[in-house]
């Protein structure tokens, strides 16, 4: 089983279909296509600085084994290492940007497969009663709080 992540545009409410058309669906963990395909993949997803941020790294990377002299053994174990490094942190860095987007996390589901993933978290998202509890507002200034601290102020100067 997998976990995956729901995103969902700002203007999505709770119990309506209202942006489930448009909903993001993704996978945590270690993604082989990044891994084999970095660059492209972070285009495909439309991480646009992220890829320039990839391609960079990968010629920093290369130009530094050429002028550290490496074998071509240990130039392809680097390579690998960083492409390793890159199929771990992708889905993070996909997560990462819908955050950044507006479309944050509304939900998280274990699943076998991307497709019971999106039926469950749709099912959860429309269904009150299988729905996360939301966030408990903060309090305000003005509201009564209990007494946290080794100086509680009196009640008369409250």
């Amino acid at each position: 089983m997998r976990s995956y992540t729901l995103h969902l545009p700002p203007e999505a409410r709770p119990g309506e279909a209202y942006g489930l058309d448009r909903a993001v669906i993704v996978p945590d963990g270690f993604s082989w296509a990044a891994f084999a395909f970095s660059v492209v993949w972070f285009l495909f997803h439309r991480l646009w600085i992220a890829a320039l941020l990839v391609a960079a790294g990968l010629a920093l990377v290369a130009a530094g084994g050429y002028a550290l002299g490496l074998s071509r053994p240990a130039a392809t174990l680097v390579s690998l290492l960083v492409g390793v490094l890159i199929g771990l942190e992708a889905s993070s860095l996909r997560r990462w940007t819908l955050t950044r987007r507006g479309w944050p996390v509304r939900d998280a589901v274990l699943a076998g497969s991307p497709a019971e993933a999106e039926a469950k978290a749709m099912a959860r998202w429309l269904d009150p009663a299988t729905r996360p509890p939301a966030p408990q507002r903060p309090a305000f200034a003005g509201e009564r709080d209990p007494v946290i601290g080794l100086f509680p102020a009196s009640e008369g100067t409250r």
